[in-house]
């Protein structure tokens, strides 16, 4: 049995411009305040992870509880009528690779991203993902990516030992995997790694990797 993880924004769908977009507005909207998009410099590059530091930085009078509350609502309210409007794309192949590894038996998949959980299901569902049976942890359920990581990865099986492997776009992604010694395959030019992929055409070459 190996157990395979996904990233969802840029890793299983084309969204990390218009999300960021969508993200920067919200706490515009509900703060007035900009926030700093250079996300690397954040400790934890996650929806809630970025509400904590935004904080700390920018907006101390909030707390965590408060300013999620308000931002949050705002920003599925902004993806929504993005995804109403237009189309979002599949990375190409995902979804034929996805339903591929449905069919292996020696599989399990999950779903640990960044995101907040209504806004990345929108997104996969726009973009044609069927998610049946497919667990998902998100940033509903921590601030910390490795966390979230640990919950997808308990969520969807109650063996620890199995192999993981784990598909991501990103510096933070990278670093998550290194802090939890879990494999990884970067998807795109975004970050360099020995274990690399445009996309997932090359179904063989990608199962090498695991």
């Amino acid at each position: 049995m190996k157990h395979i993880m996904f990233d969802v924004d840029g890793t299983l769908v084309e969204s990390c411009d218009f999300d960021e977009e969508c993200y920067i507005e919200a706490v515009r909207d509900a703060t007035g305040l900009d926030i700093a998009s250079n996300w690397e410099a954040y400790p934890h590059v996650t929806d809630r992870g970025i509400l904590k530091t935004f904080i700390e930085r920018q907006a101390k009078n909030y707390s965590i509880d408060e300013l999620e509350s308000l931002v949050k609502p705002i920003f599925i309210s902004k993806i929504n009528s993005y995804l109403k409007s237009n189309s979002v794309g599949e990375v190409t192949g995902a979804i034929k690779f996805i339903e591929y590894l449905k069919s292996k038996s020696d599989i399990a998949l999950s779903i640990a991203t960044g995101g907040w959980r209504e806004t990345a299901i929108a997104k996969l569902e726009s973009a044609g993902f069927d998610l049946t049976n497919i667990p998902l942890a998100s940033s509903n359920d921590h601030y910390s990516r490795t966390e979230i990581m640990k919950l997808a990865q308990n969520k969807a099986n109650h063996q620890p030992h199995l192999s993981l492997t784990y598909f991501g776009d990103a510096e933070w992604d990278l670093k998550a995997c290194k802090d939890l010694d879990i494999n990884f395959v970067i998807i795109g030019s975004r970050t360099n790694h020995n274990q690399t992929i445009n996309d997932y055409t090359d179904i063989e070459k990608i199962m090498s990797y695991l």
